[in-house]
């Protein structure tokens, strides 16, 4: 098995992105210096990986060279191709968009990532619409996992968690309506925090849902790095209806009561290694004091096929109402068969509509009533270790690929429905794939803070393998 690492020793070195603004703050090294290395690196990955879509090297090294303030000021970064940038265009990983122009400006939420200080070099990779956990295509290479390339980087966010890991840039725009932040982060390896709804700066494709699952982020290698982004971005904006979280910087210090959950209500079993990982995590925590009680999956019996429609209604409004929405750029007789499918699969159901939306969005107060005994949630984050490349391709039929992505991606989507913060932490390693585990925990909404503490308590307990070392 071959892996991938970009890192060496150059301006970038293997900091994260607190360990880059020291050495900016004392000048050991120039936003131009750590630009113009994140773009070599970016060329040399690229080949390697595939998770670039759309460049702007000259731009960003333009902008690098006038030293760009702000927090993370002189921090090159990538953007999800889920979002604008102005100068490039926006095609959701799909090949419906074969005409798509460039964006005329920026996204909210990628402006509020320059105005932070950090600089754009490109867009990555991601499934069609971001409807697959991992970041493959009907026609194109697939975006690979750098700890085993034969292996998946996960989706959707796969290009921004691929790159990171590979250590491109430090820290990468992400979003996620059914897991697409934290599954990459963890098959790469990295920390992804899904915020609560409404945390974070909405982007223009998550301003407006019937039910408000997707949420943009970033996936990053360190928690304090997730956990500064998260302060300075509260800076610019801050959602009155949440609790204000401010700089996480110290570890938890009292006991949580943890209820953990093995199993969920779709099909499928825990792999050898997940399971071990799930084990050897319940037996970390109990031995850093905290209470953990094995319980069952908190969600009414309606959740999965709710949240399954909803899931396929999504792909029937992205085929049927794509020329109404995105005009002459998009092209049906383009996409995937996955997506037709989600659509085919939703049929006629619009009457079922109203009373899906009216028990999704109940979903958070069901899961509090639900967990009420408990301050935390633990899972593993997908059922499997990342499996082979084309297990989950775009190219397979929607009637084998589908029960394949519900097995493997079943316990992230409850956090989704329910607005709830959720974070993937790479908690252990499958030395026979060499891909990393991923162990989520999950909070009550708002309670990002929390779950900050405990993974900062974790990582320094038991600290994760990185690609640096490689």
């Amino acid at each position: 098995m071959t892996s991938f690492s970009a890192f060496t020793d150059d301006a970038l070195g293997t900091d994260d992105v607190v360990g880059l603004l020291r050495r900016l703050s004392s000048r050991d090294v120039s936003p131009s210096e750590l630009t113009a290395a994140s773009i070599a690196r970016a060329r040399r990955a690229d080949e390697h990986l595939g998770a670039i879509v759309a460049e702007r090297f000259d731009a960003a090294q333009r902008e690098a060279d006038v030293h760009p303030g702000g927090a993370f000021g002189g921090i090159p970064t990538l953007i999800k191709d889920m979002i604008d940038v102005a100068g490039l265009p926006t095609r959701f990983g799909s090949d419906a968009f074969p005409k798509a122009a460039p964006a005329a400006e920026n996204d909210p939420f990628a402006q509020q990532l320059v105005d932070l200080g950090l600089t754009v070099i490109a867009k990555t990779t991601m499934p069609e619409f971001g409807f697959t956990p991992s970041t493959e295509f009907p026609d194109d290479p697939p975006t690979r996992n750098p700890w085993n390339l034969d292996r998946s980087a996960g989706g959707s966010s796969g290009g921004s968690a691929a790159m990171v890991a590979a250590g491109v840039v430090p820290i990468a725009h992400a979003a996620d309506g059914g897991g697409s932040i934290r599954i990459p982060a963890a098959c790469c390896g990295l920390v992804g925090l899904k915020p609560s709804a409404g945390r974070l700066l909405a982007s223009k494709n998550t301003a407006h849902q019937l039910v408000p699952i997707v949420v943009d982020g970033v996936v990053t290698r360190s928690v304090r790095d997730t956990a500064h982004h998260l302060a300075h971005a509260e800076h610019l904006y801050l959602n009155p209806k949440l609790p204000p979280i401010g700089l996480v910087d110290r570890a938890l210090e009292r006991p949580l009561r943890i209820g953990a959950i093995d199993r969920s209500p779709s099909p499928g079993e825990l792999d050898g290694p997940v399971r071990a990982a799930f084990d050897d995590t319940v037996a970390l925590l109990e031995g850093l004091g905290h209470r953990v009680t094995l319980i069952d999956p908190p969600v009414a019996d309606t959740f999965v096929d709710d949240f399954v429609s909803l899931y396929q209604l999504f792909g029937a409004a992205s085929a049927r109402a794509g020329s109404k929405v995105w005009g002459p750029a998009f092209e049906r007789r383009l996409l995937s068969e996955f997506t037709e499918g989600l659509g085919a699969a939703f049929g006629r159901r619009w009457h079922r509509v109203p009373g899906i939306v009216r028990r999704l969005r109940g979903t958070r107060k069901d899961l509090a009533a639900r967990t009420a005994g408990y301050d935390v949630l633990l899972a593993p984050t997908v059922a499997q270790v990342p499996p082979l490349l084309g297990h989950l391709g775009m190219d397979l039929t929607y009637d084998v690929l589908f029960p394949r992505v519900m097995e493997w991606a079943q316990f992230t989507p409850l956090d989704n429905a329910a607005g709830t913060p959720s974070i993937s932490l790479p908690l252990a390693h499958d030395a026979a794939t060499n891909t990393p585990v991923g162990i989520m925990f999950s909070g009550s909404y708002g309670q990002e803070r929390t779950l900050l503490e405990l993974a900062l308590q974790l990582e320094a307990a038991r600290p994760w393998a990185s690609l640096a070392g490689a």
